[in-house]
């Protein structure tokens, strides 16, 4: 909880940024023609991040003339990113990042699943997702240097990855948050023994010892310690009505909340109709077949 923030959470964000600023990130953006289309053109783009480990996004653009609205979607857990919805690809610049790890961005280092989730977890310096956070957020520095983006209409959509993004850059005006990982992973984890967070299980059965390190690293990727740093307007989908009222209260402001309804068209049909109203886009993108 926020009594755990680490003392120097700032300090430990600070520096990842740092060491992200001074790596260029030698941007490469190449059209995959099988994948473009009349409306959209898609693009394979490769940037530097953080230990100059190369890694790749999906990133299409609009037919027209720009700029465009953006939904960045940051990755779930899990090896395959999938390219972003052809009716966003339509209307948007989309993007669908692929972090160090899964599949794209797999060499040298090609995660684990399950295993990922603890990776260097033993040291805050070594974990994994301090490496991963600076992927996100490379991105985000593209996208905010592009003549094409609507830099008033920049959108993330995603779970924790989505929210650490737009607390550490207010470069974003709309975050659609589904926690997922990190909110209060350790209680949750003793609650279950359903993958992903039952990798923290296995792992404290192994080196039950640890587990005053593990906690530690994991504060500074408890999602209630980034919550007051995002300046952006927020819809947070809760796994059910009321489930992360403490997660809430932490923005210290008012935000939107839904309660998932379990079902991807529902829950797909309230992030499309949300986003057109806040990035002002006219009709909603729910596909046809939706209707």
């Amino acid at each position: 909880d926020e009594m755990n923030k680490p003392q120097d959470f700032d300090q430990y964000w600070k520096k990842v940024e740092d060491e992200l600023a001074s790596i260029q990130p030698a941007p490469e953006r190449t059209e995959l023609q099988l994948r473009s289309a009349p409306e959209a053109k898609v693009y394979g783009l490769k940037l530097t991040s953080l230990d100059h480990y190369r890694i790749f996004a999906y990133f299409c653009v609009p037919s027209g003339k720009g700029p465009f609205p953006v939904i960045y979607r940051l990755p779930n857990y899990g090896s395959v990113v999938h390219i972003p919805p052809f009716e966003e690809r339509c209307k948007y610049i989309s993007v669908a990042l692929c972090h160090r790890g899964q599949r794209l961005s797999d060499q040298p280092f090609a995660a684990k699943y399950p295993g990922l989730l603890t990776s260097g977890i033993d040291s805050q310096l070594n974990y994994i997702y301090r490496s991963i956070v600076a992927d996100c957020l490379r991105v985000m520095d593209y996208l905010v240097s592009c003549d094409d983006v609507d830099s008033q209409k920049i959108s993330l959509v995603g779970g924790d990855l989505a929210l650490f993004t737009a607390a550490l850059r207010d470069s974003a005006s709309v975050l659609f948050y589904t926690p997922s990982l990190f909110y209060k992973a350790l209680h949750k984890a003793t609650a279950t023994q359903n993958y992903p967070l039952e990798e923290f299980n296995d792992y404290l059965r192994s080196f039950p010892e640890s587990i005053d390190q593990i906690s530690q690293t994991l504060a500074y990727f408890e999602p209630m310690n980034f919550a007051s740093r995002v300046k952006s307007e927020v819809m947070l989908m809760e796994e059910s009505e009321g489930d992360a009222n403490d997660l809430a209260v932490s923005f210290a402001r008012d935000i939107e909340r839904s309660g998932s309804k379990h079902s991807s068209y529902k829950d797909g049909v309230v992030l499309a109709e949300w986003l057109s109203k806040k990035l002002q886009t006219g009709e909603t993108l729910v596909p046809m077949h939706w209707r």
